[in-house]
């Protein structure tokens, strides 16, 4: 249930999976902030999440559970922030040193790091189909070829049989 007040911390926390001090610490360096309602530093004041803040908050969790450091997902994060790409909108994935964003079409990946790289990226799928239309051109070819070899032959076999006999 999204409740439009919001998520208090230890809602965040229980629907994230995050501990309650990771809240904290990502909050003070500023990596995931609540936006409904931030602290400031002030003690007593509760951290009210939005439900994107959820959404963001498991996608960094995810990305340090893969291997990701926090320094380089700051890092992520900054370059979209400064690209105008909202975070919590993207497909990511991490093979647990760099970040990349599958672009929507997903025939690009941008390496995040590396300050929007576009990355090298394999389509087996596409490769294999050229692979076997390149296969079955060639084999038409050969034997059109053996064919023509075949029926060369032929004819030369029997020119020289008619010019024996």
């Amino acid at each position: 249930m999204v409740l439009q007040e919001g998520f208090t911390a230890e809602q965040a926390s229980r629907l994230t999976g995050c501990t309650s001090s990771q809240l904290r610490y990502w909050d003070s360096v500023r990596l995931v902030q609540p936006s409904i309602q931030k602290t400031g530093g002030r003690p007593g004041v509760r951290r009210v999440y939005s439900f994107r803040d959820l959404v963001q908050l498991r996608a960094v969790r995810s990305l340090k559970d893969n291997g990701m450091s926090l320094q380089r997902i700051r890092r992520a994060w900054g370059y979209l922030s400064r690209n105008g790409v909202d975070p919590r909108a993207v497909k990511l994935a991490t093979d647990g040193v760099s970040v990349f964003q599958v672009a929507q079409d997903d025939d690009a990946i941008i390496d995040i790091l590396r300050e929007g790289q576009l990355a090298f990226f394999v389509a087996l799928d596409e490769i294999t189909c050229n692979v076997e239309e390149d296969v079955t051109r060639f084999e038409l070819e050969r034997d059109k070829f053996l064919s023509v070899v075949r029926s060369t032959r032929e004819e030369v076999d029997r020119r020289i049989a008619g010019a024996s006999g």
